[in-house]
């Protein structure tokens, strides 16, 4: 059975609109990156869930994996905010943290478990891992809420929104950072190059 992956794809896509910055701390050493894929994790109330899915390929991965702590950011589309939310989208998004301190460019608290906390984000949740799940390329983890805050009222951040104002050079670079990221999934997922 052949499968449709353009329709697949569209389906999936859909279902991802929101850029998210994800936070962590590893031996006293920040790192974070940008996720397509974040949500929420549990139907009960008063014990907020969120997921968060990391390519192995990423720093971040394994400092979240190491430490058991995360912080799922969400992005503000105000026009007030607008400028920060892509300043972070940029430099979490635009490199690799093997190649240096990324949030040292950024506004940062520290939160309840340690991890930095994005100041000019829109709001954040703070998770302890409660579980993961290996998915050959990616890890999914699940954390259970240990704090919260809204920062930046208003509405948040879209991915087509986001990617539509940014600079063609950064999304060059962007696409040409992603392509061993890309290569290790399927390394990984397929156990050979493709």
């Amino acid at each position: 059975m052949s499968v449709d992956t353009d329709a697949a794809n569209k389906v999936l896509a859909g279902l991802r609109p929101f850029p998210v910055a994800v936070t962590t701390v590893d031996g006293g050493f920040g790192n974070g990156l940008m996720s397509l894929s974040a949500g929420s994790a549990s139907i009960i109330p008063e014990a907020p869930r969120a997921t968060i899915s990391l390519t192995k390929f990423n720093k971040t991965h394994d400092m979240v994996s190491n430490s058991g702590i995360f912080v799922m950011h969400m992005l503000s589309a105000e026009d007030d905010q607008l400028a920060k939310s892509l300043e972070i989208l940029m430099t979490l998004g635009g490199s690799s943290g093997r190649d240096g301190d990324k949030l040292s460019k950024l506004r940062t608290k520290t939160g309840v478990t340690g991890a930095p906390i994005l100041l000019d984000a829109h709001s954040y949740v703070e998770a302890r891992i409660a579980g993961t799940l290996d998915v050959q390329e990616s890890s999914i983890f699940v954390g259970d809420v240990v704090a919260a805050e809204i920062l930046n009222p208003g509405q948040r951040l879209k991915i087509n929104e986001a990617w539509g104002k940014l600079p063609e050079e950064w999304i060059a670079q962007y696409d040409a950072n992603h392509e061993p990221q890309l290569a290790n999934a399927r390394v990984r997922r397929f156990g050979q190059k493709v």
